[in-house]
């Protein structure tokens, strides 16, 4: 039995957990330490819509597969159905060391990069910089803020599936099946499968870049033993993911993402599923992917806070406006001015742009083709609309693509590409010693991507600082704010510079001996966590945790306790404000609205050509003081008994 180095192949790998799992509870203290929870709003939403279910499963211990809650009665597979696959559940659970849900999708990321790079040939020191890198990425943060949990889940176990992949083809088929089933089945069993047909993509073009390799080292063979090794994994994990699967097909023929079975639908309706308009309603413009570098490039967040030192609150405290007030005004500003309706920016951090230049001068092509191939194509796909040709094609023709929108999540692709490819390129660059060719790589890297960023600096002043929204902003706001937006792409921009120059300068001291791989190591991950986690936490600090938020925000209004008087079964409650994006009503009522991104087609139909109308024509009739409610056959016919506009209860 070979005698295990404790020191070189185990201690490493216990300091990576114990960062990671630190590093965890600190940014999450709330959570973990003060048992608080985030509060989300899509999960609050989630929680309306799944209430009746779950109330359903305590009483009788069975699933009910369909709830009365929701757009006047809906299918419950894609609400809260518990499917067989409790076991790795139990999994999951046991390898997030016991932190809550869903902050623990951070510590999972990170595990789960650490393993690929490693498998990749990354050594642990460098791995664990590079996971850091994966996991704080504002991507993550954006969409745990937001409470796309299972979006984030799924992309947390991207890289363990790739790792798994990538140890069958280092040879080691056991290991490489049995982290690659168990992999999938994590991937599938959190159910997001928008972001796992990304990681679909990069599997095939790591497949195909195998493949050419095989061909021409002529190991065809090897390579097909390997890919059938895979297959079988892969179909292990599917596997406690069949119900699941299948049910969410079968619902989707019927869901706004199958066919209407109207003869004709509404101009702006489409009777074979997703209109364009929808699908790619969130779109990233052509400049927008430049956020994964200089984080503020285009404003930062569609809502973002702006210090007392900007140019918009001397503006208004100019003006007269008390000082507390300014204060509570400028803590969501629209700094933002691309074209998105509402976005946060999805930065990847300054050194792994250097790092990825980095690598593209050090390692052979074969290596770094196939990341850079998905690194373009997410971008692409990010860029929706913006750029049509290419994706109306995908739209169109390319299997299962029009089932999905908010193509902006496609960003993931380049954010893991990029951070892969910059991690395997510096182990490569580290393995070398100084020489002019070196020194060559390392200047090109710093010039381009540091150039970058000091010329945006520089020359800041050549944008226009205009965004869509202004046109819905006061005439006094848009020159303080152009200023404010100004000073927040500088910012960043000469933020990048430093990172850069801290990391091309540590480079540089190891390799020339001035700086022990002891120190490095640390360094190096540091300048990543504070590159990082200073972005990160303008998107989600210790304000969005709250003492038990779906306590305060289910709590029952005079309206609410009003309607549940009534104990009959056979009525429906119509909220007036926003009923088709909210789920609060459906926590306590069977409501005529709800919150879900895949209702049934036939209820859109209904909604697009008749429910919207009477909605305002109900409107109009309550303005003029009238209860008569005769000509609102629709919601008559759906037995609407009670309409809320409010907490307060008038009869």
């Amino acid at each position: 039995m070979r005698k295990i180095n404790f020191k070189e192949q185990v201690l490493p790998h216990l300091i990576a957990v114990v960062v990671f799992y630190l590093l965890t509870v600190l940014y999450f203290k709330p959570a973990v330490i003060d048992h608080k929870s985030l509060s989300q709003h899509d999960i609050q939403q989630w929680q309306g819509s799944a209430k009746e279910l779950m109330d359903y499963r305590k009483a009788h211990q069975e699933e009910a597969l369909w709830t009365n809650a929701m757009f006047s009665g809906m299918p419950a597979y894609l609400i809260n159905v518990e499917w067989g696959n409790k076991p790795i559940k139990i999994i999951q659970n046991i390898i997030s060391l016991g932190l809550p849900h869903p902050v623990r999708i951070l510590f999972l990321a990170f595990i789960s990069f650490y393993i690929m790079l490693l498998s990749f040939g990354v050594r642990p020191y460098l791995a664990m910089a590079g996971a850091l890198a994966f996991g704080l990425s504002s991507y993550n943060i954006i969409g745990l803020a937001a409470g796309h949990n299972a979006r984030i889940a799924a992309v947390a176990f991207m890289p363990l599936v790739l790792a798994g992949i990538r140890t069958v083809f280092n040879g080691k088929l056991l290991a490489g099946f049995t982290l690659t089933a168990l992999a999938v089945a994590l991937e599938l069993r959190v159910s997001h499968l928008q972001i796992t047909y990304y990681l679909f993509l990069i599997i095939a073009a790591f497949g195909i870049s195998e493949l050419i390799a095989a061909f021409k080292t002529k190991t065809i063979g090897l390579f097909i033993k390997q890919s059938g090794i895979l297959v079988a994994a892969g179909l292990l994990g599917l596997a406690t993911f069949i119900g699941s699967i299948m049910a969410t097909m079968e619902y989707s023929q019927y869901s706004i993402r199958g066919k209407s079975e109207l003869q004709q639908t509404l101009p702006n309706e489409s009777k074979e599923g997703l209109t364009k308009e929808y699908a790619f309603q969130y779109s990233n413009g052509i400049y927008e992917p430049m956020t994964l570098f200089i984080a503020n490039i285009l404003g930062g967040s569609s809502q973002q806070a702006l210090a007392m030192d900007s140019e918009t609150a001397k503006f208004m405290l100019r003006q007269g406006m008390p000082k507390a007030q300014v204060a509570q005004q400028i803590q969501k500003m629209p700094t933002y001015w691309g074209g998105q309706p509402l976005t946060a920016p999805y930065y990847a951090g300054a050194l792994l742009l250097f790092l990825f230049v980095l690598a593209l001068l050090t390692l052979p092509r074969q290596q770094t083709m196939w990341l850079v191939i998905v690194a373009v194509l997410g971008i692409v796909l990010s860029w929706g609309n913006n750029f049509s040709s290419f994706n109306y094609f995908m739209f169109d023709y390319f299997p299962g693509y029009n089932k999905f929108r908010s193509v902006t999540f496609a960003i993931i692709m380049p954010i893991l590409a990029i951070n892969l490819t910059g991690f395997m390129g510096l182990e490569k660059f580290l393995q070398q010693t100084w020489s002019p060719a070196t020194q060559k790589k390392l200047m090109i890297a710093f010039g381009a991507t540091g150039g970058l960023a000091l010329f945006l600096w520089l020359f800041a002043g050549m944008f226009s600082y205009t965004g869509a929204v202004d046109a819905q902003l006061p005439e006094w706001l848009i020159a303080p704010l152009k200023a404010d937006r100004k000073a927040l792409l500088q910012g960043s921009a000469m933020a990048s510079f430093v990172f850069i120059l801290l990391g091309a300068a540590g480079i540089f001291a190891l390799l020339k001996g001035k700086l022990k791989a002891a120190a490095f190591y640390p360094l190096l991950a540091l300048v990543v966590l504070v590159d990082l986690w200073t972005t990160d936490r303008q998107m989600l600090n210790d304000s969005n945790f709250k003492r038990n938020p779906a306590r305060s925000y289910f709590q029952k209004t005079e309206a609410d306790k009003l309607i549940l008087k009534d104990k009959t079964l056979d009525y429906r409650v119509f909220n007036l404000q926003n009923p088709w994006n909210e789920a609060r009503t459906s926590y306590h009522h069977k409501s005529i609205g709800g919150y879900h991104g895949a209702k049934l087609r036939r209820y859109q139909d209904l909604i697009s050509n008749d429910l919207a109308n009477e909605q305002q024509s109900l409107i109009t009739t309550l303005q003029n003081n009238s209860r008569e409610f005769s000509h609102l056959g629709v919601l008559n016919m759906l037995n609407t008994r009670y309409f809320m506009f409010g907490p307060t209860a008038n009869a």
